[in-house]
């Protein structure tokens, strides 16, 4: 069976901002040349650090923005010109939500399905995003987490063909984490094309079936996965090391790419251990701080140690 056409191509893609006062008045240059596709039935995942072009390049994507060299064909039309047709076949999750703060989560699901010729069943996906636990509480007062499901919903409510989620699992508690994930992963295998950015590498890894890593407007690696975890480089035979403690340890002073982060309260990942000696000084650092891990497990190379590679190396793959 042929492979399906993509239904986002992004070619050579070119966006500017400015002018900057901050830079003499001078236009300053976002996206210089970012080319992806994304197709049906995969999950393709853009990571970058924060200014990277990540956000710019969905708003070009999805034609909110419009490009200033490049091409971008969305369902095989130019979004930025696109009518309601294409529009209609296409949900966006904004990272900011984008929501009304007076509306009620239901009220509102209900007007944006109404626009649509053939809307989602709302009243199931409200009980399946656990929307109905706060449905007549107005936007404003919801917390962070609850106000991404109703985006989230919102994005879905019109049987879109692709789904932009920009950090779509930012704010959840571990069990509506979970329930986004499960929903995505349903969606893709229903094929439909989903576009996600995330800052969160384990949600990537363990939702991305392709992956484009940016880097200053410019592509630096892509593959899948496990391409990218197998990729070539000076780290490629670095570790990672899970290990628990009490929240807030300092990390050690190490120069040398090695490093260590807390990933959630208490949980650390210590990146970049090549040699026996460097689990001696990982344990030297534990002793200097009185610290005896409550577990300890070594990890195989993960998205993570590929992302810090590059943004801290400035490599490309």
């Amino acid at each position: 069976m042929p492979a399906a056409e993509p239904s986002l191509v992004v070619d050579r893609l070119r966006k500017d901002f400015g002018p900057v006062a901050a830079l003499n008045g001078r236009m300053v240059r976002v996206l210089d040349g970012i080319s992806l596709s994304a197709s049906p039935g995969r999950v393709t995942t853009l990571l970058g650090s924060n200014g990277a072009g990540k956000s710019t390049t969905l708003a070009c994507a999805q034609g909110l923005l419009k490009a200033d060299g490049g091409t971008v064909r969305l369902l095989g039309e130019d979004p930025a010109s696109a009518g309601s047709r294409l529009r209609s076949r296409v949900g966006v999750m904004l990272q900011d939500g984008g929501l009304p703060p007076s509306a009620k989560p239901m009220e509102l699901l209900r007007h944006v399905a109404g626009m649509y010729r053939n809307p989602a069943d709302i009243a199931a996906l409200a009980e399946r995003l656990g929307i109905s636990d706060f449905s007549h509480t107005t936007i404003r007062r919801l917390s962070g987490g609850q106000r991404q499901r109703v985006a989230l919903a919102a994005a879905l409510a019109g049987n879109p063909e692709v789904v932009f989620l920009d950090e779509p699992s930012a704010g959840l508690d571990p069990q509506s984490r979970q329930t986004v994930f499960d929903l995505i992963v349903e969606l893709r295998d229903r094929g439909l094309c989903i576009v996600l950015t995330t800052h969160l590498m384990e949600d990537a890894q363990r939702l991305s079936d392709y992956v484009y890593i940016i880097d200053r407007g410019v592509n630096v690696a892509e593959g899948t996965v496990s391409e990218l975890t197998a990729r070539t480089s000076s780290d490629a035979d670095a570790r990672t090391l899970e290990f628990s403690a009490r929240p807030g340890l300092q990390p050690p002073l190490w120069t040398d790419g090695r490093s260590v982060v807390e990933v959630s309260a208490g949980r650390y990942l210590a990146h970049g251990l090549r040699t026996p000696a460097d689990l001696a000084d990982l344990a030297g650092w534990w002793q200097q701080l009185g610290v005896f891990p409550d577990a300890v497990s070594m990890q195989p190379r993960t998205l993570e140690d590929v992302f810090l590679e590059i943004a801290e190396g400035g490599t490309r793959a």
